[in-house]
């Protein structure tokens, strides 16, 4: 069986998450971070962050 090396989450990533939440779609994010939608959808959670798209 194969094991998923897991990717820590660095300084810079959560700065980059937190300047696109609620201007991109998680899956955008995600695609920015090189990370999967489920991953940023649970640290943006633990963070307190919404990932609700708002309109300008």
């Amino acid at each position: 069986m194969r094991r998923t090396k897991r990717n820590p989450w660095s300084p810079n990533d959560l700065k980059t998450m937190k300047r696109l939440a609620g201007r991109l779609s998680a899956s955008r994010i995600a695609r920015e971070l090189r990370r999967t939608e489920g991953a940023v959808r649970v640290r943006a959670s633990q963070e307190g962050l919404s990932l609700r798209v708002r309109e300008a």
